[in-house]
């Protein structure tokens, strides 16, 4: 673990090949919100209709990580749901029983559906000849959530793109069985925003009504509730915290079902958040933190530019520039002109996609573009390729860092595959109380949002809100 500190900063310092065009050598994203750069496909085998993973990659899929694939955005996801098992929120024999079933069957996105969709459901129905217990049934509902968030991750890419907002409700039904079954169950609302309300969670370590630090906690691009769990509401109730779940606009339940895509203007969703926080007796109103995990690492810092009730700002991983996630070849298409961005997209690249390109690009746009989505449930390719660029284009925030006043801790990575050098290059350019930590290979806790050590990873995040808010 590298780390650097610094409590008083100084002032700011700052295809032609069309085949294979998207990077990671056939990655499609990440379950906890990431978008890939890396290796193209280009030198890989060609996938079946099905969209399945090359069998032979140029380089290892996650340097220095165990392999559960062999194509690293499944072997990522894979790792992610192995890692959660510290929580609860997985189970490792489930994991490698899915991990070996998709293997011997081949990998495809069909497959690594169909293995942890089927898990999910198994879940959700009583254990054969038992009648499960309340805390059973309410960790068989917590796993299976994030079965079906594994799965609903590749649902685009399978033989049934258009199921994916019936898996995505069904990853909903088990995380809210879970939370129904806490004890106490927290608080549910929908807190306003804009003409769709915000649907939150709050997490309490009991129902005294004590007055206790509270952190929120922001998910990534893609990422669901389960995951918000294991990186950020199990560690804040062993520690006395409360914590704040909620899905923001391009994500959950506002993206799948309310269909609204992601805003670059975060404060509008936070500080609503903020709002119903304070006015809660059972919150220290001084002592309220934000988190943002994977391409949230962008969303935070820009809510906490803004909304100066934050007492404690935490970066994981620092993201000053989204766009740059994407390959130089799929920016290069964007330009001023909308008709002449869409002539490209549409004559040039999309008959030259692979079907796994494809599919990763339909997974890529969904949160910043409806039609796009509503296209991809097709099993159709997006046409206005335009329109959701200039909204991830417009999620920099290297100008508005700056602003930030709270005390903020930015988290980085060895081997981070999907942001890479954005996180020091945020840590430089903050002019408030600031800390940079690298998580490292040494203890296991490489790669972005260390998929395999997520305690690890809470210990570090917790550790320094605890310091930071003792004296506030």
């Amino acid at each position: 673990m590298t780390y650097l500190s610094s409590d008083r900063a100084s002032g700011p310092t700052r295809r032609t090949a069309l085949a294979g065009i998207v990077g990671g050598a056939g990655a499609a994203l990440t379950a906890a919100g990431c978008t890939s750069s890396g290796t193209s496909l280009a030198s890989a085998p060609t996938p079946d209709r099905t969209g399945s993973a090359p069998a032979v990659l140029t380089v290892g899929p996650t340097p220095g990580a165990m392999t559960l694939f062999k194509n690293p955005s499944f072997n990522f996801n894979g790792l992610l749901a192995l890692g959660a098992s510290g929580y609860g929120a997985a189970e490792v024999g489930e994991v490698l029983t899915a991990v070996n079933t998709i293997n011997k069957s081949g990998l495809s996105a069909q497959s690594y559906t169909q293995a942890f969709r089927k898990l999910g459901d198994q879940l959700m129905k009583a254990p054969q000849g038992g009648k499960p217990g309340r805390e059973t049934t309410r960790f068989r509902a917590l796993r299976a959530s994030q079965y079906y968030g594994q799965a609903l991750f590749f649902i685009l890419g399978s033989d049934d793109p258009g199921s994916e907002e019936q898996l995505y409700r069904a990853g909903r039904k088990a995380w809210d069985t879970f939370c129904r079954l806490s004890d106490p169950a927290p608080v549910t609302a929908n807190v306003p925003y804009g003409r769709t309300p915000l649907p939150v969670w709050f997490f309490r370590p009991d129902a005294s009504g004590e007055r206790r630090p509270t952190v929120i906690l922001t998910n990534g691009s893609d990422g669901q509730n389960v995951d918000m769990w294991t990186y950020g509401v199990a560690a804040a109730l062993e520690r006395d915290w409360n914590a704040l779940v909620y899905d923001g606009p391009g994500q959950g339940q506002l993206l799948f079902e309310d269909r609204v895509v992601f805003t670059p203007r975060w404060e509008t969703a936070v500080t609503p958040l903020v709002d119903w926080l304070t006015a809660r007796p059972d919150v220290e109103a001084s002592k309220i933190a934000l988190t943002g995990l994977s391409m949230a690492g962008d969303l935070a810092p820009r809510a906490a530019a803004f909304e100066k009730r934050i007492a404690a700002l935490v970066a994981m991983p620092g993201v000053l520039t989204p766009w740059l996630g994407f390959p130089s070849e799929i920016r290069e298409i964007l330009t001023p002109d909308k008709a002449k961005t869409n002539n490209t997209w549409n004559k040039d690249v999309v008959p030259a996609l692979s079907p796994s390109d494809a599919a990763t690009l339909k997974k890529r746009m969904e949160p910043f573009s409806v039609p796009a989505m509503l296209d991809a449930r097709a099993g159709k390719m997006f046409t206005d390729f335009y329109t959701p660029a200039k909204l991830i284009e417009s999620l920099d925030i290297t100008d508005v860092v700056g602003r930030i006043t709270t005390p903020t801790l930015v988290l980085d990575y060895e081997d981070e595959q999907f942001y890479p050098g954005q996180p020091r290059q945020m840590f430089e350019k903050l002019t408030a109380p600031k800390d940079y930590v690298k998580l490292t290979a040494a203890t296991g806790a490489q790669l972005h949002c260390s998929p395999m050590a997520p305690q690890q990873h809470c210990e570090v995040v917790f550790d320094w809100l605890e310091g930071k808010l003792s004296g506030s």
